[in-house]
């Protein structure tokens, strides 16, 4: 059984849709299926470290356009030539990994799968540029006419494709939840520790936060709930920064990290003494489980799923209001009341999203269509 995965995420994107594909992949590779064949098919070999993180041999190839292909080109070949390169393969079946697929899959006979994550910018387009929805809008609903199934990261995305796509796809979803990379759940030396405090220069007590710094991610709330706690509990914000930084408050409490490989996350992770997650609006929000894995507890906001990926022991709040995350914080602290039973609950709860589960229903649901 020959698979083709669109890998331009994974050798591109650092975290969120780069980290589900590439998680993705070692998990199927970890089952040892020896009748499986992965085929990764990227417009570059993007970067170094990304692509390394591919643990496959024999069993997982990377495939790209030939020659020295043109920023259009490349486009022009994710799209739709690739097809072709699908035929030549031998590929029996091809998963768009990012929400989209490339046209022609039917009239070639390939069967297809595609991952929803989210459909964000049809129920908050206020967060894109207008060009940008359309965009996303038309892959989305072209994905939909050309996937044999669809895959749900989550409940919510589920409800979403179906009362934004349409109740006639309902029948083709899964739901389908991602899982975590390995090493947050391995103990972090104290040595390992020590070396990247010092390289962030990192406070001795802080509350973390992972993800894109942009407006939909609501950074700020978490930001001016520090204001309110002890003066020796800081911010330690990791991700890409955009302009709404210019935004946030600026103080020696708050550290804001970009360019962190994810070699060094895990360290990072488990240095904290809560993780914070105010996103008004997310697919599923795998840095949760990130945190929850490492032994953090987890204050995040309502309104969208991140309940799913929290489970019912962690805390949540109103995305608008201060006091009620700064109050959450208190109880996260280390020393707090019930935090270490929180945490010890919170680690079960996530075992669902461990890669050999979420691994097998994915290569099921490969081999229901072949």
């Amino acid at each position: 059984m020959i698979i083709g995965l669109d890998a331009k995420r994974i050798v591109r994107n650092g975290t969120g849709l780069g980290s589900y594909g590439r998680t993705l992949v070692n998990d199927l590779i970890r089952m040892g299926d020896s009748h499986l064949s992965l085929r990764l098919y990227a417009p570059d070999e993007g970067r170094d470290e990304l692509r390394g993180q591919i643990i496959g041999d024999g069993n997982v190839q990377f495939c790209y356009p030939t020659g020295h292909p043109s920023s259009l080109r490349k486009t022009w070949w994710r799209s739709r030539s690739v097809v072709d390169d699908l035929v030549e393969d031998g590929v029996d079946l091809y998963h768009g990994l990012s929400g989209e697929l490339p046209m022609g899959l039917r009239k070639k006979h390939i069967r297809s799968v595609v991952t929803i994550h989210d459909l964000i910018f049809m129920r908050h387009p206020e967060y894109y540029q207008w060009l940008d929805t359309r965009i996303y809008e038309w892959k989305f609903r072209h994905a939909l006419r050309e996937a044999d199934r669809i895959i749900a990261i989550s409940e919510r995305t589920r409800q979403d494709i179906i009362e934004l796509g349409g109740e006639a796809y309902a029948d083709r979803i899964s739901l389908i939840y991602q899982s975590f990379a390995p090493r947050f759940s391995a103990e972090v030396k104290a040595e390992r520790k020590a070396q990247v405090k010092e390289r962030y220069k990192l406070p001795q007590r802080y509350v973390l936060n992972v993800g894109t710094m942009e407006r939909r991610k609501n950074l700020a709330l978490v930001a001016e709930a520090v204001e309110l706690l002890p003066q020796d509990i800081h911010l330690v914000a990791v991700g890409r920064q955009t302009d709404y930084v210019k935004e946030l408050p600026h103080g020696d409490r708050i550290h804001l990290l970009s360019g962190v490989p994810d070699s060094d996350l895990a360290a990072i992770y488990s240095m904290a003494e809560a993780f914070a997650y105010p996103s008004r609006y997310e697919g599923f929000g795998i840095p949760i489980i990130e945190a929850i894995a490492v032994g953090l507890p987890v204050v995040a906001c309502t309104g969208s799923c991140l309940e799913e990926a929290g489970g019912p022991h962690s805390l949540y709040v109103d995305p608008d209001n201060v006091i009620e995350m700064a109050e959450a914080l208190k109880m996260s602290l280390r020393g707090a009341r019930g935090r270490d039973e929180r945490i010890r609950k919170s680690r079960e709860y996530i075992r669902r999203f461990e890669g050999n589960d979420v691994a097998r229903q994915v290569a099921q649901l490969y081999q229901s269509l072949l």
